[in-house]
């Protein structure tokens, strides 16, 4: 592991702990959120690599597939990894293409990119301004460590240093937001969005049949 990528993902526990401390705070929306028939928001960023790339390049010329991540310590996230494997080609036959927006930096992102095998390619949020333009919500301790014990869904400071302590240096390690709220979302190649799901609980995984059919939409809408 490089010395930077080690610094990374110190602050990024750091972050986690002072998020845990203070609890979810993004809990309601203060204006309608996104929805279908809305502009999906564009932004610039970072991919695995360093390089930078807009949203809309994944949109442009045929549908995108949007997908917000977990933190990379997450079991869910891990979980979603594999499902994603499993569906990844049928999305492509259809000819759409696929993306995922991730918390870490560019370090961080091709390590876990490489350690869960995701087939597509990984932008880098690490401010949550993509996950808060596309309203996103953060989650209550009971959405989010439901099946843990009850200092867990008490929010116990700590019960949260010593989850720390036992992942620390594991694939499971506790970075960045503990509370960060998942989504999907298809969007056309006009930049229309024709899905948007929000995760209403950690593993609260789309079926993909669902999102088989947003894409399917999204291209019959521009024929």
């Amino acid at each position: 592991m490089s010395g930077n990528l080690e610094l990374q993902i110190k602050s990024a526990e750091e972050e986690w702990l002072n998020l845990w401390k203070n609890g979810p705070t993004r809990l309601r929306w203060n204006k309608i959120p996104l929805q279908v028939g809305d502009m999906a928001p564009d932004f610039e960023l970072q991919d695995s690599t360093g390089a930078t790339a807009h949203l809309h390049d994944f949109w442009n010329n045929k549908p995108a597939l949007l997908l917000f991540w977990r933190h990379y310590g997450c079991s869910c996230g891990m979980d979603r990894a594999k499902r994603l494997l499993n569906e990844y080609s049928d999305y492509i036959k259809l000819g759409a293409n696929v993306l995922v927006i991730g918390q870490g930096e560019p370090e961080r992102a091709a390590a876990y990119i490489q350690k869960h095998n995701l087939p597509c390619s990984v932008l880098c949020d690490p401010t949550y301004k993509v996950y808060q333009a596309y309203d996103l919500l953060e989650g209550k301790p009971s959405q989010i460590v439901f099946d843990a014990p009850d200092e867990f869904l008490q929010n116990d400071m700590n019960a949260g240093v010593n989850l720390q302590k036992s992942r620390h240096g594991t694939e499971r390690a506790t970075v960045d937001s503990p509370w960060q709220l998942p989504g999907e979302f298809v969007v056309d190649k006009t930049g229309i969005i024709r899905l948007a799901y929000r995760y209403q609980y950690c593993e609260d995984w789309p079926n993909p049949l669902v999102l088989v059919g947003a894409i399917k939409e999204a291209i019959w809408e521009n024929q």
